[in-house]
């Protein structure tokens, strides 16, 4: 039997509070983003069941833009109803829009700056660790049967060792989450037994339904107002400062990459840096590395690099505008689009997937795309490991084989001693993410007293 929700399961001044508190955690890419969820939402709080978090991850899974931040508006539109979803998908991006902004600001001053460059040193094996925590969490909460831990490991390996585009891993993953509805439903049945721990119930039941009826009016509402929302920007930029300013063609580009980031921020970033650099010119190869570097010691979604490309063509090309006029007016717009899109999906659809939730059929085909996303997380694991304990890597293929490898050679000693620390703190001495992020980047800046 299910139960109404009512638009506040929790009272919106709580709700907003417990969202900046998440907003400030959210290092470490998406596994470290829903792993924070996670703990807070899930295990701590008790505001939402865990197969309720885990429908709502999936689905978010499926849609283009960074999954994190589409989770984060689903899960605050079922406790406070639109303006919880607005709240909490704005607070998950503010801060790492600032910190990106004020980063960008140093890399143009203070490039070349040893004490800049020691800083990130020390932040990136903090995340590295903060990014094996989140796998492990994700994977003891969601691999419930060993035939979901088979379909994890294949993931994984499709990946990472034949280059396997992400949409086919998710649409045969959900294949074998719905053949096993089929052939073996009894899986499915323990499986879901022990998806909560028992614990108090939440206060979001999993067998409640929102609400919000799905209607065709409430939808052609929001998408008249999300469609405005996100073009008026891009429109008045073309109209003020010229069609064939950089500022109408970051707006136009970053819009058109919104609609494709499927799979994650990693799955796009070879087009976007191809054409920000090759095309475009805003930036060099040099830099999309170090922009890269930047978002994912940042809070916030990884795609936010995004502001980092802008920032820069910006301010190389601000047109009629100053060049640090130009770099903020890119930077903010490139956000915008990015970001705007995923509260219109998640409004548009949210309601309808609710309804989805009692059919067996996508529910199980959803659980196959649960399993394979603990796979999709250890893979940007295992590509952020490489990326921080070396300072190259190179692609080795053999036949369908194609794996990236590190550079043994360039094993970075200090990047090793500090992830070293950084994975003692977090595991045998389990301090808070905050307190092992400030003291990897004292240790980083103390490298510079290394000879």
């Amino acid at each position: 039997m299910t139960t109404d929700v009512t638009r506040d399961v929790i009272p919106f001044r709580q709700a907003v509070r417990a969202w900046f508190a998440i907003s400030l955690q959210t290092f470490g890419g998406p596994a470290g983003q829903i792993a924070v969820m996670q703990r807070t939402l899930v295990e701590d709080k008790r505001w939402i069941g865990q197969r309720r978090f885990n429908h709502a991850l999936n689905y978010c899974m499926l849609l283009p833009g960074p999954e994190a931040q589409q989770l984060a508006i689903y899960v605050g539109w079922l406790l406070n109803g639109i303006r919880g979803g607005l709240v909490a998908g704005t607070l998950f991006v503010l801060p790492g829009m600032f910190a990106m902004l004020a980063l960008s600001a140093v890399y143009v001053l203070w490039q070349d700056t040893v004490m800049v460059s020691a800083l990130f040193a020390g932040i990136a094996p903090a995340v590295l660790a903060i990014v094996a925590q989140a796998v492990i969490r994700v994977a003891r909460r969601s691999l419930t049967h060993p035939l979901f831990a088979a379909v994890a490991v294949a993931a994984f390996a499709a990946l990472a060792l034949f280059a396997v585009p992400f949409p086919i891993v998710i649409a045969v993953a959900a294949l074998i989450g719905w053949t096993v509805h089929k052939l073996a439903p009894q899986v499915l049945a323990k499986s879901n037994g022990h998806a909560d721990d028992g614990g108090t119930a939440p206060l979001i039941p999993d067998d409640a339904l929102h609400h919000a009826q799905p209607s065709r009016r409430s939808a052609g509402k929001i998408l008249a107002i999300g469609l405005v929302a996100w073009w008026l920007p891009v429109a008045a930029v073309a109209l003020l400062l010229g069609t064939d300013s950089v500022f109408t063609t970051q707006g136009l580009f970053f819009s058109g990459t919104a609609l494709v980031t499927f799979g994650g921020a990693y799955a796009v970033l070879a087009f976007v840096a191809q054409r920000a650099v090759e095309d475009y010119g805003w930036l060099s190869p040099g830099e999309m590395v170090r922009g890269l570097a930047l978002a994912e010691t940042t809070p916030g979604p990884l795609i936010m690099v995004v502001q980092f490309i802008a920032f820069l063509g910006a301010y190389r090309d601000p047109g009629l505008l100053t060049p640090w006029a130009g770099a903020l007016l890119g930077a903010l717009l490139t956000t915008w689009v990015t970001f705007v899109p995923c509260f219109l999906f998640i409004f548009l659809g949210a309601p309808y997937v609710e309804r989805l939730r009692h059919n067996t059929a996508i529910s199980a085909a959803l659980t196959g795309i649960t399993a394979s996303v603990v796979g999709v997380i250890a893979n940007l694991a295992l590509y952020f490991a490489e990326h921080t304990l070396f300072e190259r890597t190179f692609t080795w293929a053999w036949g369908p084989l194609t794996i990236q490898l590190p550079s043994l050679h360039t094993l970075s000693p200090v990047a090793g001693v500090i992830t070293l620390a950084a994975l003692v703190m977090t595991f045998v001495l389990k301090w808070p993410m905050l307190r092992v992020l400030g003291i990897c980047a004292l240790l980083g800046t103390g490298t510079i007293l290394l000879p």
